[in-house]
């Protein structure tokens, strides 16, 4: 210190006996100049740390090959860290330079501080960046709206981090503005609406496990159908079919109705539902001898035999007795109730059809103006 002061006189002497400089603006020459040779100290004490010690420090988590290291790296995590070296030589340096100097020194102090809040808030949020990435591709993202979450808390430590920083600009304790937030509640539900509508709206979707990254999700009010492929503080992405991305604020899915296919997903099928019509005017009863040609398909071998010991030889007989003796004998085949047999044999011995757990069906409806509908209600796998 006393150096320094040895150094002060001499420069305040030289200028003002050598050049003519008055004292007092010597004075001030000399903290101008100093505060820029302190300056110019901290970001070469920046220069090395960035240099050499955050080098280092990537050298050894490359070698470490840890995905969490590789994660801070890419989030510039460390990067960030290390402005806190100017801040820390640039304070030292002032409270030992500017000892007389009050008005300056306390001026740097405001600036360093407010500067160490800003590497704070910048340095948690590639933190909370790098744990996203990390626990995005987890199995805990698919039941979770982490992205979401993570907008949350940088929302909350952004509005701390502004309480700081007035704190130190108008030199008043943090507790001053945190005990203000009240009377100002109003106003912050009405600039916040959208976040607080979309915080509870995650924290329930999340409870009662309504959507989450990779469902897909059916919204006609908004145009959505397809995948939802990003869910956030305050909106849901979904990506349709088309390829083209529908935005759903986050509170509108639990307010209003969608339909979610992630049940059908999960369950391991999904539904086939569809119709075949026949011509009413093409529907007879089957002759023996065509019954004898279709006995020769396979699948349909099982249903033809039991349907000769049902129904009897009697009411095959249709032309030995004519039409009008199978009608009084009682029952007989038709070509429909054939044709539906053999659609129910195809698809149970398909491998791709669920046949047991699920709805297997295959029935004949009732007669429209299109004919005589033959429907098919099955799963897939």
């Amino acid at each position: 210190m006393d150096l320094i002061n040895k150094i002060e006189d001499q420069f305040i002497n030289i200028l003002s006996q050598n050049i003519g400089i008055s004292e007092i603006n010597a004075g001030y020459l000399y903290a101008l100049i100093a505060l820029l040779v302190i300056i110019g100290v901290g970001w070469i004490a920046n220069f090395i740390v960035k240099r050499f010690v955050l080098g280092l420090v990537r050298s050894v988590i490359k070698k470490s090959k840890t995905s969490i290291g590789k994660l801070l790296i890419e989030q510039k995590f460390f990067h960030r860290l290390s402005h806190l070296a100017p801040a820390f030589v640039i304070s030292s340096l002032s409270g030992i330079v500017f000892l007389s100097y009050s008005f300056l020194s306390e001026m740097v102090e405001i600036a360093v501080n407010l500067y160490l809040v800003v590497i704070a808030l910048s340095v948690i949020d590639s933190l909370i960046n790098a744990v996203y990435k990390l626990s995005e591709n987890s199995k805990i993202s698919s039941k979770l709206p982490l992205k979401g979450i993570c907008q949350a808390i940088k929302i909350l430590i952004n509005g701390t981090g502004i309480i700081f920083i007035l704190s130190i600009l108008l030199d008043k304790s943090p507790l001053y503005f945190f005990s203000g937030l009240g009377a100002l509640t109003a106003v912050l539900l009405l600039v916040f609406k959208d976040v607080i509508l979309g915080l509870v709206a995650g924290v329930q979707l999340t409870t009662n496990n309504m959507v989450r990254k990779g469902d897909w999700i059916e919204m006609p009010k908004y145009g959505a159908d397809g995948d939802v492929i990003d869910v956030s503080l305050t909106t849901v992405k979904v990506q349709n079919w088309d390829k083209t991305v529908s935005t759903i604020p986050a509170h509108a899915l639990v307010s209003d109705a969608f339909k979610n296919w992630r049940g059908m997903s999960e369950s391991g099928g999904r539904r086939i539902k569809r119709s075949i019509h026949l011509d009413l005017s093409s529907l007879r009863f089957l002759k023996e001898s065509e019954i004898e040609e279709l006995e020769k398909i396979e699948l349909l071998k099982g249903y033809f035999k039991g349907k000769r010991s049902d129904i009897g030889e009697k009411g095959l007989a249709v032309e030995k007795k004519g039409l009008v003796a199978p009608l009084l004998n009682g029952r007989n085949l038709t070509n429909a109730g054939s044709f539906r047999a053999y659609c129910l044999e195809y698809l149970r011995a398909n491998p791709a059809i669920h046949k047991e757990g699920m709805t297997f069906l295959v029935r004949q409806l009732a007669p429209t103006d299109k004919g005589l509908p033959i429907e098919i209600y099955v799963f897939v796998n």
